[in-house]
């Protein structure tokens, strides 16, 4: 299981063909699951229901490399927690891990948190980010502004092995720094999201956790992207497939901006 170090410890996989035999773009996939993002989240809930939607990491995986990472602090993946931590500190992580394997220009897949993680990555590395898929994006709403404080306290929780000596005062100022903002998807701004030349592919959201109008707003300020509302479940596995796939390949015959 190859664990890389950065100053975090990443735990990552990778699917598909070897670098010199894949001739697509590599895909970064950034698990749901929230703080507790890990690899295994992409085909099984926290509590070990199966997914309802094809796991990435074996269908993408047919025609591209994949790399599926733990985050710090989830899953195999560990890292100090200072009070300056933020969304900067996972998407270092996450371009570190990408400049380790050699990777310069890719696609980004991110579920649930991994979208916000997806979207601060086309605008802190935008010549590198070929297109972000955006399945089921979380954010801010009146209905579950208080959910945002039990899922940190969760991943606290579940995490208080590596967590250990880490002055509480470092978790406040990190949830601040992730969640405090309030607004819309917490990683960006909606300004950044109107001047993205980034393409983006959104699969709408449908549940407190990951609200329909923050899916539908992402796609009237986004001034290139694509809105699939219907992809869960069997009877939409194609429609999943096949938008992920031809909006991956239209977008990389797109010359960086």
């Amino acid at each position: 299981m190859p664990t890389l170090h950065l100053g975090a410890r990443l735990h990552y996989e990778t699917y598909g063909p070897d670098a010199d035999a894949a001739p697509r773009l590599p895909v970064l996939l950034l698990a749901p699951g929230g703080l507790r993002s890990r690899i295994g989240l992409w085909r099984h809930t926290h509590d070990g229901r199966a997914r309802n939607w094809p796991d990435p990491t074996v269908e993408l995986a047919r025609a591209r490399r994949v790399i599926a990472m733990d985050q710090r602090n989830a899953g195999q993946s560990f890292a100090p927690v200072g009070p300056q931590d933020n969304w900067d500190s996972f998407a270092a992580d996450q371009l570190g891990l990408l400049d380790a394997l050699g990777i310069e220009r890719f696609h980004v897949l991110g579920a649930c948190i991994g979208s916000s993680f997806a979207l601060r990555l086309a605008e802190l590395a935008p010549q590198r980010v070929a297109s972000a898929v955006l399945q089921q994006p979380i954010g801010w709403s009146p209905r579950n502004a208080l959910l945002r404080s039990h899922n940190f306290q969760v991943w606290v929780d579940g995490a208080a092995d590596r967590l250990a000596g880490v002055a509480p005062a470092h978790l406040q100022a990190l949830e601040q720094n992730l969640f405090g903002g309030e607004d819309f998807v917490f990683s960006v701004s909606r300004d950044f999201v109107r001047n993205t030349p980034t393409p983006l592919l959104v699969l709408a959201g449908n549940d407190v956790h990951h609200p329909a109008e923050i899916s539908r707003e992402l796609a009237t300020l986004a001034p290139r992207v694509q809105l699939i509302e219907e992809w869960r479940g069997e009877s939409h596995r194609s429609a999943y497939l096949q938008g992920v796939l031809d909006f991956l390949e239209k977008a990389e015959q797109s010359p960086p901006k």
